[in-house]
């Protein structure tokens, strides 16, 4: 039988953590650009802010857990185009029901290049993902459709645009 173990290693008194949450200047996101996938999965951090936070603690609505995942993070990266299903935005979508929707538990897979490690994890409660249009996702399985680009922000962006223009007057 295979075994997980998991160590936390900050912010165990969860009452604290609460008032972090809530917080309107806590923005939710968290990222190590994959490095460490042998040994920790931050992929949950979604979908256990909505079935911990949201949905059995109440520290947030439903709509505040939301838009902590979506506009708040947009608009700090520097997509100011994205975050909000409105008009002339980009809006790519995860349908998913808020009675069900909840962490999985990572699995271990050696799918990587040359067999090598790395941990998975899929939600519960996640209907489809829709980006650019296209249902990617539905109900855990991918459906074959790649129509995502990649983005990036403002500084990115910033930078780029310097490294083209360097030494030019």
């Amino acid at each position: 039988m295979a075994q997980l173990f998991a160590q936390p290693f900050g912010n165990h008194n969860l009452d604290e953590v609460g008032e972090l949450i809530a917080h309107p200047h806590t923005v939710v996101a968290i990222s190590d650009s994959g490095a460490h996938v042998a040994q920790i999965m931050d992929a949950s951090v979604p979908t256990y802010l909505l079935a911990h936070w949201v949905r059995r603690e109440r520290v947030l609505t439903w709509e505040q857990g939301v838009r902590k995942l979506t506009f708040d993070p947009a608009m700090i990266w520097g997509f100011p185009d994205r975050g909000l299903v409105r008009e002339g935005y980009k809006a790519d979508l995860i349908v998913f029901d808020p009675r069900t929707i909840s962490p999985g538990m990572p699995v271990a897979a050696n799918d990587l290049p040359a067999g090598a490690l790395r941990l998975k994890q899929k939600a519960d409660g996640i209907l489809a993902t829709v980006v650019n249009g296209e249902v990617v996702m539905r109900e855990n399985e991918h459906t074959g459709a790649l129509p995502g680009q990649v983005l990036r922000g403002s500084l990115a962006r910033g930078s780029e645009f310097a490294a083209r223009h360097a030494g030019r007057v």
